[in-house]
Parts: structure tokens; C-alpha cells; sequence
């Protein structure tokens, strides 16, 4: 597998355009891709190989992107085609490993509030792992990358009722998702 940094860090290379300012995009989005594939159901142990995947495709789509619009949304787009592969694929199918859920220790919150964060986190991500693909795309550009309805329909290709259908479907499954758990609404 070829590594995104190896594609930025050999500029000498026929395939590299020096045109193109790619370390800077991979460092300043790295963390919001990972965060995404995350939330749209990527296993913890797959999350640095597939974040990878999803910047060499955007890197070979870079001609693609339009610099006059948010660069969000269309990284999102492409980490939502790579997530849904990755899903596609039989070994990640709703795997659920054996409370391998190790975060790393902060010495900040006390352990009952840091048990009661990862409650509530596993409750957030098993919600949206109820969510069908469409309306989680939607859901999660929307609620919590706070991206607006019409830069996701735009982004998705869909039409924006059909965007704010499937915002309002989702939250609807959301929190039916939640209350499911236990959880509070």
C-alpha cells in the first residue's frame, strides 16, 4: 500500500504535481477525516489504513475539486465512498470486538466522569451506527460537522429536499436509536 506520505514526500516523482499543496491539506484535515470515517462506522484498527485510502483518492481526484467551495464537504464526500466500501467488505461487517476500547488515560476528569464520557460516546456511535448510509451522511455533515443543508446537497448530489428529508428522517432515528440504549434525548 502505497502511503499518502510517501506520495507527498518524493516530489521527484512523475506521478506528484508540484502545483498542487498537498502536505498542508493532509496535515490540516488528517484529524477531521479520521474523526469522520469514525462516525460513519469505520473499526478503530482500520481508521489510519482507510483515512489513508481516503487521501490518495484525494489526491488523484484533486483536478476534481472546486477551491471556491468549503473543502469540507468534499472530503467528506470521499470518506463517505471509502467508508461505505470499507463497510462493504464481509471481514468489517458489525464486527463487535471484545470491549477493545481502550482510550488513552487523561489525568484530567475524574474515572467516573471519564466512564460516563465513554458511555455516552458509545451511545452516540452506536446511534449513528443504526442510521442507514444516506441519512447518517447527512446527519453527521449536518449536526456535527455543522456544515449547512445546502453545501451537503450539493456535496452528496442530491437534491435539497431530499437533504433536508433525510435530516429530519435521521434525527428521528437518532434519537429513537438513543432511547433504545437507554439513554437520555
Amino acid at each position: 500500500m502505497i502511503l499518502v506520505t510517501e506520495l507527498v514526500l518524493h516530489p521527484q516523482s512523475s506521478v506528484v504535481d508540484p502545483q498542487v499543496q498537498f502536505r498542508p491539506l493532509f496535515d490540516a484535515h488528517f484529524p477531521y477525516v479520521w474523526r469522520t470515517l469514525r462516525r460513519l462506522g469505520v473499526q478503530e484498527r482500520d481508521l489510519a489504513d482507510v483515512s489513508h485510502e481516503v487521501f490518495i483518492t484525494v489526491f488523484r481526484r484533486w483536478d476534481d475539486y472546486d477551491p471556491l467551495r468549503s473543502i469540507k464537504p468534499w472530503l467528506f464526500g470521499i470518506a463517505q465512498r471509502v467508508a461505505s466500501d470499507y463497510r462493504r467488505l464481509a471481514r468489517h461487517r458489525r464486527e463487535v470486538p471484545a470491549n477493545n476500547e481502550i482510550e488513552q488515560a487523561d489525568v484530567q476528569p475524574l474515572p467516573d466522569e471519564r466512564l460516563a464520557i465513554r458511555e455516552r460516546q458509545k451511545v452516540v456511535r452506536d446511534a449513528l451506527a443504526t442510521l442507514d448510509d444516506d441519512r447518517r451522511a447527512v446527519f453527521v455533515l449536518h449536526e456535527i460537522d455543522e456544515v449547512a443543508i445546502s453545501e451537503i446537497a450539493e456535496a452528496l448530489g442530491i437534491p435539497l429536499n431530499t437533504a433536508y428529508s433525510r435530516l429530519r428522517l435521521a434525527r428521528a432515528d437518532f434519537r429513537a436509536a438513543v432511547v433504545r440504549q437507554g439513554g437520555k434525548r
